[in-house]
């Protein structure tokens, strides 16, 4: 089990939905993301997999690198793929700009 925090305080688009996908079992995840009181995205990650930090830090950059959305997201991980992870992101994001 490892806990990883990622920071992007470039991200300022103000958002006001919450939005909850995915599950929590093997090979898949949930994505919590709501809204940030502060300037800038926090990034909570809770992974079964430990060693990996990097190639979170690499999905997270390309994330923000589209989304400005100044957020907090929860990740609670049990082996998603780095592609699972990109699909869930754009999934929370559809949910927040319905």
């Amino acid at each position: 089990m490892e806990n990883i925090e990622f920071n992007y305080p470039e991200a300022k688009r103000i958002v006001t939905r919450r939005a909850h996908v995915g599950v929590v079992g093997s090979g898949d995840m949930e994505v919590l993301l709501e809204p940030n009181n502060e300037d800038g995205a926090r990034v909570f990650i809770t992974t079964s997999v430990n060693g990996f930090g990097n190639a979170w830090k690499a999905v997270f950059d390309r994330f923000f690198s589209k989304f400005d959305g100044a957020v907090r997201i929860y990740i609670n991980d049990a082996g998603a793929t780095p592609g699972s992870v990109l699909l869930r992101l754009e999934q929370a994001v559809e949910v927040i700009e319905q």
